[in-house]
């Protein structure tokens, strides 16, 4: 950790941080728990924080529990991602209505405006999820400038992982568990026995301006190494691996693989995995009127390439087996958006895994076949 970039907040002064943002029109989007799970919202103060509530995840499995200190960021993640603020779960693009000679009226297209977001305590895999995904929203010919006024003004104060969660791999994806950019401000929370404080990182200019405005003195050596202990614990404890070694070259040759028809079996479809991962895009476009015919709007909403209607086309649809469509979610985030985007869409925060109501296990799917190769080779 630079020298320079770091700087100390101790636990009472964190509060003045909400006011900077306030005095900025900042509206902060952070962790708070909700339904039995720390999801994100809008939050007023740190006091709406998780303070002293930890998770557990495995496959299939997502607890709270209580922590045996006040930590306000001593969780990992949860079900929430920051794609539904880029990409937000339903949208209404248009809407019109009859006139009184039967006609439609001129369509009148949906506001475009947004709140000017800062967004707290986003992890390190998460920062690249953001940046997979504004790639795939903005990157190509043809962008919606919605997506991009919804990015454009974003603050973004990060929170170093302090531990990682059982179903965490983003060591092996290269996206975790220390931010090195895509933040304004980076905090590593620090708990000691008789101290509780915030070492903070600065990256960028407007990050620069909001410290200016919080009470912070020059981090020194001791807590220094106290947040790159704390980095270096997260990093030693990532509960999952994930193989990467020509990833997308093994599932091209796999295709017709019998770990499909395993996983097959007990996969039920349900669209979990996509819902709770990052940089899943898939959306679907509807139609609704009023009884009376008065009145029409269109929406786009989320979907998921395990419905059978999203491969729909004339005749049926494309993937109709379980098989066809976990092969192709999974093909897709390893090995196809590759070739589409330029990197892995999998950033290894494990949420596919947590959520998923059966337990599959994307790191051990790519293993089983993986092994089968090495079996097959083996073989005289």
């Amino acid at each position: 950790m630079s020298e320079s970039a770091s700087h100390t907040l101790e636990r009472q002064d964190f509060d003045e941080l909400f006011g900077a943002l306030a005095r900025r029109g900042y509206t902060v989007v952070g962790p708070t728990v909700r339904d039995q799970a720390i999801v994100y919202d809008e939050i007023a103060s740190s006091a709406e924080l998780p303070i002293g509530w930890t998770d557990e995840q495995e496959a299939g499995h997502y607890r709270l529990r209580r922590r045996e200190d006040a930590s306000l960021f001593g969780y990992n993640v949860g079900p929430h991602s920051w794609k539904r603020y880029q990409l937000p779960p339903e949208v209404r693009l248009w809407r019109a209505r009859r006139d009184a000679d039967g006609g439609l009226t001129e369509l009148e297209p949906e506001p475009r405006t947004a709140p000017r977001y800062a967004f707290l305590g986003a992890r390190s895999c998460e920062l690249h999820a953001m940046g997979i995904l504004d790639r795939v929203l903005l990157g190509g010919a043809h962008t919606d400038p919605a997506d991009r006024a919804r990015r454009e003004d974003v603050l973004v104060i990060a929170v170093q992982c302090a531990q990682a969660g059982n179903t965490c791999f983003c060591s092996s994806m290269g996206t975790g568990p220390t931010a090195e950019s895509g933040f304004d401000v980076a905090l590593t929370e620090v708990l000691e026995q008789d101290r509780h404080y915030f070492v903070l990182e600065v990256g960028s200019e407007r990050g620069g301006e909001l410290l200016g405005e919080l009470r912070h003195a020059p981090a020194g050596q001791h807590e220094r190494a106290a947040a790159s202990a704390a980095h270096d614990r997260a990093a030693a404890q990532m509960g999952r691996e994930l193989d990467v070694t020509d990833i997308r070259d093994l599932l091209y040759r796999n295709l017709e693989n019998p770990r499909w028809d395993e996983v097959a079996e007990r996969c039920l479809s349900c669209g979990n995995c996509t819902m709770v991962c990052p940089t899943c895009f898939c959306t679907s476009v509807e139609d609704v009127t009023d009884l009376a015919g008065e009145h029409v709007e269109r929406h786009q909403r989320w979907d998921s390439c395990f419905t059978v209607d999203y491969s729909h086309i004339h005749g049926g649809s494309v993937r109709a087996s379980t098989r066809s469509r976990y092969r192709q979610w999974m093909t897709h985030k390893l090995a196809t958006w590759i070739d589409q985007f330029g990197s892995s869409g999998c950033v290894g925060c494990g949420r596919c895994i947590a959520w998923c109501p059966v337990g599959i296990d994307i790191t051990e799917e790519a293993r089983a076949i993986r092994d089968s190769e090495a079996v097959g080779d083996a073989r005289p």
